[in-house]
């Protein structure tokens, strides 16, 4: 829902009621994952996506028909045999799809879910999915350190918001089947109830060492995957928001210095990752070493065969294990054949987007096997080079 959460704020904010369906269960190759959602609001207009075109107008109808009764339904779509042309989604997967109504104040936790998302506060949005009568579509908020709603069931709303909350340190969307007295449980076990945690947190970190032009190209890609860049260089008269204008931010500091600053104030994490393309050893080598000891997705260094294995050989001479050095991608990239700094960016985040997913990096064609990966980023899992 955080696609479409500025929608749903305007909306709210104006009083208009709407019903939102989100995918909360996908098996197989489908379109989009759990979180994916579509919103109506009580004039008909519709924002979003949860199957990028194959069941939208059916699930616009399901949306149409939870704001007239008000009541939850839940549905599954999948693939037709029978009418290629029929509801269902030609990938051949199949989506579980959710839709409550949302009344202006009537829920304190989507009120308190939708205000955290308009300013950029993480948050875990908790939702019953499935179970009795009085508690489906009960909605609860839950951050760090409070929650808003309730399940009206002491027990269950406590085991429900320590899942959540383990759930949103790690940024995972996903169900929690739980009994009413709190257990977990397997599905379809009765007396129990299903929660679609959906967790929502600040946008990943993209930091671009080096003022040059590749960087230029590596920050746009990066924005286009949705990353909060950071440009740095030591060079001020080249670190220039107007060089760098698709960056959130240009800072001019030693690299090393500024990785260090960001690290003691707890602003970098594992989904983090670092772009280091100064190929200068004077900056690569104190920077890498402070990146190569911290648990960041992704660091990459751009350079020559040749400065990379002198980079080795400096990085072993200053205490780095093997283990630390083995987490360092070098030379950055996919080998694409890539030349101007366009085509470059596009190698590099492409190796970027394969660690965090699990990619192979092989063509699809060339394998029978699964399309898309559940890898989360920061997994110690790397794709074949």
């Amino acid at each position: 829902m955080l696609d479409i959460a500025e929608q749903l704020n305007l909306w709210h904010g104006a009083g208009r009621a709407f019903a939102v369906a989100t995918v909360v269960g996908v098996s197989g190759s489908a379109p989009r994952g759990p979180g994916a959602a579509l919103a109506v609001d009580v004039d008909g207009e519709a924002v979003g996506s949860i199957s990028g075109g194959c069941v939208e107008g059916a699930v616009y109808e399901l949306c149409q028909e939870v704001l007239s009764t008000g009541r939850p339904a839940s549905k599954r779509f999948g693939y037709s045999d029978a009418d290629a042309f029929a509801v269902g989604l030609t990938c051949g997967g199949l989506i579980d799809v959710f839709v409550q109504q949302v009344p202006p104040g009537a829920s304190a936790g989507m009120d308190a879910a939708l205000a955290y998302l308009r300013c950029g506060t993480s948050v875990a949005l908790v939702r019953c999915i499935a179970g009795p009568d009085g508690l489906l579509g009960a909605t609860v908020a839950v951050t760090t350190d409070t929650n808003h709603g309730s399940f009206e069931r002491p027990e269950l709303q406590r085991a429900a918001l320590l899942h959540a909350r383990a759930m949103l340190d790690t940024g995972r969307t996903g169900q929690v089947v739980l009994a009413l007295d709190g257990r977990p449980c397997d599905p379809g076990v009765q007396n129990a109830a299903t929660f679609f945690v959906e967790s929502y947190v600040p946008a990943p970190r993209m930091i671009v060492f080096g003022a040059i032009d590749f960087a230029g190209a590596v920050a746009r890609a990066g924005k286009f995957l949705g990353y909060d860049v950071t440009v740095c260089d030591a060079r001020p008269v080249f670190t220039t928001e107007r060089r760098f204008p698709d960056a959130d931010r240009v800072v001019v500091d030693w690299p090393h210095r500024y990785l260090n600053a960001e690290a003691a104030a707890g602003r970098l994490d594992p989904r983090t990752v670092l772009c280091v393309l100064t190929h200068d050893e004077k900056f690569d080598v104190p920077l890498l070493e402070r990146a190569l000891r911290t648990p960041l997705a992704y660091v990459g260094a751009m350079g020559s065969r040749r400065t990379h294995l002198e980079r080795l050989k400096r990085l072993r001479e200053i205490g780095l294990t093997e283990l630390e050095i083995n987490k360092l991608r070098s030379p950055i990239g996919l080998d694409l054949g890539a030349r101007t700094p366009e085509e470059t960016a596009i190698a590099i985040v492409a190796e970027i987007v394969a660690c965090r997913r699990g990619g192979g990096c092989l063509p699809l064609s060339d394998h029978d096997g699964p399309i898309h990966h559940d890898h989360p980023i920061g997994n110690e899992e790397q794709p074949a080079r």
